[in-house]
């Protein structure tokens, strides 16, 4: 079945879209209440230290270090709305059986760390399908407003997400909090089932080879200097975030520090996406005020001065000033990912979307397992506010791979995919 055109008045018409959304909307809320109910039961029901948090975000997101590259390719070869359908249903199974372990009374920390491993490696199908599903649905000339309206949903959710989690957390105890997440995968799973909309079967090539597709995607991203500097910056920012987020949750929520409730640190979380909502509004403005170009850099270099406020945190007026600081952090986060991601599906090949989509997922959250787990070795080693000060430090430079790129000075980036260049390119190298 041919994908119906869109017109600009009408995405919000545009019936598969909507099923998109709907499936997003729901599983974002979920995402963002595990988000936080996940290293509260690893702290609060299995006290856990520091470095057992950092390792439960290194098993998060493992899988784009495990199958990253490999997953590119496998989708490339699949519909990608079948691959999103199967992850959502196993990932609803998993979560499903945290609080089921725990009504058992068999609840352990190795099993969480199962848990996250094999949801994360779902995730990495998922997203990589998602990201390379969305040209397919609303057309390459509307990237920019789907990206932006599914980026404003998601930032939806990480307000409510945070708070709901907290109440959650502190009502029916973080085990059965996380079944909400479960809950959502399965709806998730019914909206994207009803989406009418049908992929043409991929071409099966006679001679395709798993490591010559990955290779190709590879030499696609690195090969592009764009893409290349965007890469750059965004898993070293990915790695000090993380590094200092595994010590802030500590900070705030451990006895021996400041020992916020739950709802507090939920409200505390949402700060970020509130800002989100506003860059979610703002993204295409501001690449018209500043140029597509530096709509990239800009923000990444914003957030370094923003993240002071993080170590200093205490209870009292610092606590909201580390608020707004968020959501600042926040809006800068949004108008950077609407920015490059939306560029990114322009550029490429719709052959080489998912290989590109795989390539990219795993050079920039193949980072945040590393910086869990650096994060949680230096919270017990040299201490959670001087490891937040690591990760103000090296997050300020950040910008610097996207600066000292062409993109400095683009007003525009370009709008239509590499073609047979970026190809011939590509299978070169």
């Amino acid at each position: 079945m041919r994908l119906r055109p869109v017109t600009r008045t009408t995405l919000w018409r545009h019936a598969d879209f909507r099923r998109l959304w709907a499936a997003d909307a729901l599983s974002q809320l979920g995402t963002q209440v595990t988000v936080l109910a996940l290293p509260l039961l690893a702290i609060k029901v299995l006290d856990a230290n520091a470095f057992e948090v950092g390792l439960l975000t290194t098993f998060e997101f493992l899988g784009f270090l495990l199958v990253g590259l490999p997953a590119g390719a496998w989708v490339d070869r699949m519909r990608r709305r079948y691959v999103l359908l199967v992850a959502d249903l196993v990932r609803a199974a998993l979560f499903g059986s945290i609080p089921l372990a725990w009504w058992l009374d068999a609840l352990t920390l190795p099993q969480v760390y199962a848990v996250t491993l094999l949801a994360g490696i779902c995730t990495v199908f998922f997203d990589v399908a998602y990201q390379s599903y969305l040209p397919h649905l609303v057309g390459r000339d509307f990237l920019v407003e789907g990206n932006a309206k599914l980026q404003g949903t998601q930032s939806v959710a990480q307000v409510a997400g945070p708070p709901v989690a907290g109440v959650l957390v502190q009502a029916v105890t973080a085990p059965y909090a996380i079944l909400v997440d479960a809950v959502s995968f399965l709806w998730s799973a019914i909206w994207i089932g009803a989406i009418r909309s049908r992929e043409p079967r991929p071409e099966r090539v006679p001679d395709r080879h798993l490591l010559r597709e990955i290779r190709e995607g590879l030499s696609f991203v690195l090969g592009h200097r764009l893409l290349r500097a965007i890469a750059a910056c965004t898993s070293t920012s990915n790695l000090f975030f993380n590094i200092g987020m595994t010590a802030f949750v500590v900070l705030l929520a451990d006895q021996a520090e400041l020992d916020l409730s739950p709802g507090t640190i939920g409200l505390l979380f949402s700060a970020p996406a509130i800002g989100g909502l506003l860059g979610a509004v703002l993204a295409r403005r501001i690449a018209g005020w500043i140029g597509q170009g530096p709509a990239i850099w800009v923000p990444v270099a914003m957030q370094g001065p923003l993240s002071v406020a993080l170590p200093l945190v205490e209870r009292g007026w610092r606590l909201a000033l580390v608020g707004v600081c968020l959501a600042g952090v926040g809006v800068m986060i949004v108008v950077y990912n609407v920015t490059q991601v939306s560029f990114r599906q322009l550029l490429t090949p719709e052959r080489l979307l998912g290989r590109m989509n795989a390539t990219m997922r795993f050079l920039v959250w193949g980072t945040i397992p590393v910086g869990g787990f650096l994060g949680g070795v230096l919270g017990s080693t040299i201490g959670l506010r001087q490891t937040l000060w690591v990760s103000v430090v090296g997050g300020a430079l950040t910008f610097l791979p996207v600066f000292l790129s062409p993109l400095r000075w683009m007003r525009e980036l370009p709008t239509e995919p590499a073609g047979a260049d970026g190809e011939q390119a590509a299978a070169s190298r």
